[in-house]
This record gives C-alpha cells, sequence and structure tokens, in this order.
C-alpha cells in the first residue's frame, strides 16, 4: 500500500497553468514534467520551473528516470533566448537549468548549455544548474563554471552499492564525486541528491553523505524514490518520515550547510530557499 505522501493535490492556481503555457508555446522542456516530478504543482503554481535544455530525448538510460531515451534530436539555436524569454516574462529571479545527457555530441553538450546560462543571466536572475557527469571531461565543466552559476548541482543518485544497476552503465559514482570535487576546488557551492528506496541501508546513504562532504558538497537534498511508470525499476521501501529526519540531522552533523530531506523533495524543490538559507548557516 502506498503512503499517503505520493498523493498529491491537482493545480488549481492560475500561476500553474500560465506556467505551463508559457514553457509549451516556446516549444521548452522542463525537468517538472518529463520525469513526472510530484511538485510540479506546488513550484508551477509559485511561478518556478526547472528547464531542461539539449533536447527532450537523453542519451542515457537510467533505471529510475522517465526520461524519454533513444532517438536524440538536433539542437534548437532559438533555445538560449528561449529559456531567457520565458524567465523574463515569468519574473523569475532564480532560474534553475538542467539537461538530459548528450553523449552524441563532441561537447556532450556544454556549449549550447552554457550559452543558455549566459542569455538567462542577461535577464538579472540567478542560475543554479544541474549538470550531467559530462563523463568527467573537464574542458566542458568548465565551460559552465566560466558562465557563473551560483550553484553547480549533480547527483550521485544512490549509494555506492547501488549505482551500477540503477544508473546508467556510462554513469560512475566516483566520476560524478570527482564532478562535485572538481567545482568545489574551483569555489563553486556544490549540490547534490541522493534518493532513498532502492534497498540502501542507513549506513550505506551516511557513507554516501560523507563521501559528498570529502569533496565539500555543501547542499543536500534526500527523497524517496517514486516510480515514474512500470518501466522504471520497482521501490524497494517507502521510508518513514523518521527516517529522513534522522538523516536530515545527521547531514548537519557532518558539515552540510543546507539539508532538505522529505519524501517529495527532489533536486531543484524550493531551489531558491536553499540558496537563501544556505549563506545564513
Amino acid at each position: 500500500m502506498h503512503p499517503d505522501y505520493v498523493k498529491v493535490k491537482l493545480p488549481t492556481e492560475a500561476a500553474f497553468f500560465d506556467t505551463k503555457k508559457e514553457v509549451k508555446g516556446l516549444n521548452l522542456h522542463t525537468v517538472c514534467e518529463e520525469a513526472r516530478c510530484p511538485n510540479r504543482s506546488e513550484c508551477w503554481s509559485d511561478g518556478t520551473a526547472t528547464f531542461m535544455v539539449l533536447g527532450k530525448n537523453c542519451s542515457r538510460n537510467c533505471g529510475f528516470c522517465s526520461v524519454t531515451h533513444g532517438y536524440v534530436q538536433p539542437l534548437d539555436p532559438m533555445e538560449p533566448f528561449n529559456v531567457a524569454t520565458a524567465a523574463r516574462d515569468m519574473g523569475l529571479k532564480y532560474v534553475v537549468i538542467t539537461s538530459v545527457d548528450r553523449d552524441d555530441l563532441p561537447d556532450q553538450g556544454s556549449k549550447h548549455f552554457a550559452s543558455v546560462i549566459r542569455e538567462v543571466r542577461k535577464t538579472g536572475a540567478s542560475v543554479e544548474v544541474l549538470i550531467p557527469d559530462f563523463r568527467g571531461d573537464k574542458e566542458c565543466i568548465d565551460r559552465i563554471l566560466d558562465e557563473g552559476p551560483v550553484v553547480l548541482a549533480h547527483n550521485v543518485e544512490t549509494v555506492r552499492r547501488l549505482s551500477p544497476s540503477v544508473r546508467d552503465h556510462r554513469a560512475n559514482y566516483d566520476q560524478s564525486l570527482e564532478v562535485l570535487r572538481y567545482a568545489a576546488m574551483k569555489g563553486f557551492v556544490t549540490k547534490s541528491s541522493i534518493m532513498l528506496g532502492f534497498g540502501e541501508s542507513d549506513d550505506e546513504v551516511i557513507e554516501t553523505m560523507k563521501d559528498l562532504r570529502k569533496v565539500d558538497v555543501s547542499i543536500l537534498t534526500i527523497g524517496q524514490y517514486l516510480r515514474p511508470s512500470k518501466m522504471q525499476l520497482p521501490v524497494v521501501e517507502y521510508c518513514r518520515l523518521a527516517r529522513f529526519e534522522r538523516l536530515k540531522e545527521i547531514g548537519y552533523e557532518l558539515g552540510f550547510q543546507f539539508v532538505a530531506s522529505g519524501p517529495l523533495v527532489r533536486t531543484s524543490y524550493k531551489a531558491a530557499e536553499a540558496w537563501a538559507m544556505r549563506r545564513l548557516h
């Protein structure tokens, strides 16, 4: 039986439908829709969205993710302008930009991603990015960092033991840690996320948290994995709220500057609030 927290309210606020219309009208994609995020109604009703660039289809096929994989489309040269237009029209002061993986491109889409950041920053908004691992290519990562995001997020997703079965074979636990280490070493605030419910133990989660602190990750989000469809991995466990609270306390004890931990928490959920609260610690 599913716990009550997997049930979310249907949208009723006008801002939700205004955001949906804006995104559709400019031929944009959001991780909110593509990943079937349970917080879509709440975030869109607040007039915020996480834009997903580099196309709708991903070159990878992670076991937990509902983003379409397979045939990848040519990059849309208007996408940087359109994302900036949407951010300006929506009056956003804080914009989160993520992307699919594009292993098919020589630069893995990093130049296009950087162009989107550049155009959005012209609107005066702060930009947080949630990036792929770029196969650990420092040149690709530098293109993103050179555009000055206020937060660089990259997700380890799960514990070391389960990473090979949860993530695409081209992803790698240590490679993800190196991406985060490199960005933090360059002076950027970094963020990562862990999903619970794949059969991981608390000791394994805490070990992952320690690994993230070793590479100076500042912001941590912990959420419940919710199976988007029967095409993805099944949920092994729906975790109790007490588990999330305990891990949150441990996160602060380990030195994270901000920890969000709860069943519906996702990497970009209340991202601006996490950034502001981090500065208070």
